[in-house]
């Protein structure tokens, strides 16, 4: 098996250029959330405690409508929904470790992460999975809060018309596409996306929730074969 050492370094070394999109991701999560008119502590608090870059953004919107705390919860809750599909897939591979560890893992679960991961226990069983998981996870954390502080600091000053906005989509496709991998996935991107999209217009972030609750009980029926 891999040293600790070697197998957290390799897991740091992987996700490197990944942090790359995380960074003005990070800095648009902290410009959003000065914004929309969250003090400081506020908005560094909200990421250190959510720590997910969609769910965050989507309830940093929400709470510049003055949406009811229930409906930010909500959201949160429903775009986070995937990262039970995450966890599940990933405890086969670390169901050796302790609660606390795994606890400790859960919490800087990301898309990121758990993409690297599981296709590195799958190609390799001799990498340690604990500190090969950890190289991918805390970078990610650690580059995340940063930029959020950054943006929090620096939010105030960037212009409206640089559109730092692009680099969240941008993120998510560089991280969507490469997974897209049979026909279930296909048609739950492709369906979840297009629904997304047609109601973006809709009140409290509606088109978003529909459009993930609908682009996964697609590729659930394309997955599980309901319709033939």
């Amino acid at each position: 098996m891999s040293s600790r050492r070697a197998s957290f370094l390799d897991g740091a070394r992987t996700v490197a250029p990944v942090m790359v999109g995380i960074v003005p991701f990070g800095l648009v999560a902290g410009a959003a959330a000065v914004r929309v008119g969250l003090s400081g502590l506020h908005a560094v608090g909200l990421s250190v405690l959510v720590f997910a870059g969609a769910s965050q953004l989507a309830a940093i919107e929400l709470l510049g409508e003055n949406a009811p705390a229930a409906v930010v919860v909500v959201t949160i809750l429903v775009i986070n929904l995937r990262m039970t599909m995450y966890s599940a897939s990933l405890a086969p591979y670390l169901q050796e470790f302790s609660t606390r560890w795994r606890a400790g893992m859960a919490y800087v679960l990301t898309d990121q992460a758990y993409a690297l991961s599981v296709t590195e226990f799958r190609a390799d069983e001799s990498v340690d999975r604990k500190w090969y998981y950890l190289g991918t996870a805390v970078p990610l954390w650690v580059v995340w809060q940063i930029c959020t502080v950054i943006g929090v600091v620096v939010g105030a000053r960037v212009p409206e018309s640089l559109p730092l906005e692009f680099a969240v989509p941008l993120t998510f496709l560089a991280i969507l596409v490469p997974t897209i991998t049979d026909s279930p996935s296909a048609v739950a991107a492709g369906v979840g996306g297009s629904i997304a999209v047609i109601g973006a217009g809709l009140p409290l972030n509606l088109g978003l929730i529909t459009g993930a609750v609908t682009g996964v009980v697609a590729g659930l029926v394309v997955e599980t074969g309901w319709f033939r």
